[in-house]
């Protein structure tokens, strides 16, 4: 039986470095037979020297086998059609697939581990992700971040595979995914940034994936070893790379942000939380990681909207990335927050499981017998996890706290409105660069 190739998914947003890499590695291949799937075969500029007789790059079927053994293919089938021919018709020694310059690596990582034919030929090795260390570092802290999809034109030639599908999303937001499903980030271009810039950059990757390898480079220039058979990739943890996500495990809660299978045991303080709903259930991390701090806000009190919504908006810039699960008075819905950086969002989701007909509660508690429940409120609650280097928590706490209703507030929530989602599948923009 054949063994199964090796896989390494390449992500960075547009102007990064990816297609710099990427003839790096083909240039650089070695002992190894490389097969490289690009969105755009044009835009890698492989060295004329190096495509074997015979072979051009705009071949019919978009494959340019080079002269030391690598091959070029370009994407023109769906992903899965192209890689599953790939490995049928010519034989490598490990695949590199670079993910579009806008888009997530988690879909492309998805094929390769799920039960499919293309599982059953390749196994994902390392997820990277090259960054334009000045322009992540820009992202977070500048005046001016840049916006998905706006980057113009670069040296590494990344920047004409620009698309219109989610151009209008911040670049933090994109860096962020990029980075939180990663084994390994490339800090490119570090010859635009200072030492101490560098070190933030490493502090905010760590923030964002705690496990995460990082490598310091100019013009994309890596040792392919580090990059190939690797074995980083573990799928059993890879919804758990993200550091909210870790964070909020390691709180004693790992909660689903898109369902209600609200693991952990009730905690006995909220049966204690008193008349302002404040439990003592909140986590924090003491221990510094580069600098990086995280904990996990908990409250079983909703939130005024509009003064959620101004807490938010005033997040301390040295908060770099939150997210998790509010409760707001006024809606029986749950509404996810997504912070990355400057950009801060909001997605309207399922309605809690109590304010559902009790027919639908029992049933729904019955299946998810794991439901952290609530004697008065259900599964209620606020849960919203916060990373980032040098900010005041006990301000942050405190604001969150004057965000929550007064007891007369309460009484009345159902009058309340603000400036987030009401519908199932509807997103707000709280906070944009």
């Amino acid at each position: 039986m054949r063994d199964t190739i090796p896989v390494t998914i390449l992500s960075g947003s547009l102007g990064a470095g990816k297609t710099t890499l990427l003839n790096h590695l083909l240039t650089e291949a070695g002992d190894r037979d490389i097969a490289v799937l690009v969105n755009d075969m044009g835009t890698v500029n492989v060295d004329a020297e190096l495509i074997a007789e015979g072979s051009e790059l705009d071949v019919d079927d978009g494959v340019a086998e080079l002269s030391n053994g690598c091959i070029c293919c370009e994407l023109q089938d769906d992903l899965e059609t192209a890689v599953v021919r790939l490995a049928d018709d010519r034989d490598f020694d490990a695949l590199v697939v670079e993910s579009s310059g806008i888009s997530e690596p988690a879909p492309v990582a998805r094929l390769f581990t799920t039960e499919s034919r293309v599982a059953a030929l390749y196994r994902v090795d390392t997820l990277v992700t090259v960054l334009d260390t000045r322009l992540f570092l820009d992202s977070f802290a500048g005046e001016t971040p840049e916006r998905r999809g706006s980057g113009e034109a670069s040296a590494d030639g990344d920047g004409d595979d620009t698309e219109a599908d989610g151009a209008d999303r911040p670049l933090s937001d994109l860096m962020v995914e990029q980075v939180e499903l990663s084994n390994l980030v490339v800090l490119n271009k570090t010859d635009l940034c200072t030492d101490g810039e560098l070190d933030e950059a490493e502090e905010l990757v760590r923030a964002l994936q705690p496990d995460a390898e990082t490598i310091r480079t100019t013009f994309s220039q890596v040792d392919p070893d580090r990059l190939f058979d690797r074995a980083l990739f573990d799928q059993t943890e890879i919804s758990d790379l993200p550091g909210w996500k870790r964070a909020l495990a390691e709180s004693g809660h790992g909660h689903g942000e898109g369902s209600h299978d609200h693991g952990g045991d009730s905690h006995e303080t909220d049966a204690h939380e008193g008349d302002t709903g404040h439990g003592h259930d909140d986590h924090h991390h003491p221990e510094e990681v580069y600098g990086v701090t995280s904990f996990t806000y908990r409250r079983r009190r909703p939130f005024h909207p509009d003064r959620l919504a101004e807490v938010l908006q005033d997040l301390p810039s040295g908060v770099v990335r939150s997210k998790g699960t509010v409760w707001l008075a006024g809606s029986e819905r749950r509404v996810v927050i997504g912070q990355a950086g400057p950009s801060i969002r909001a997605e309207a989701q399922g309605p809690w499981i109590a304010s559902l007909p009790e027919v639908e509660q029992d049933m729904y508690r019955s299946n998810r017998p794991e439901v952290d429940w609530h004697d008065e409120h259900g599964d209620r609650r606020t849960e919203l996890v916060f990373i980032g280097t040098d900010y005041d928590e006990s301000a942050l706490r405190t604001a969150l706290d004057d965000a929550l209703v007064t007891d007369e507030e309460w009484t009345e929530s159902e009058s309340l409105t603000g400036p987030f989602p009401a519908e199932q599948g509807e997103e707000a923009v709280i906070r944009s660069p």
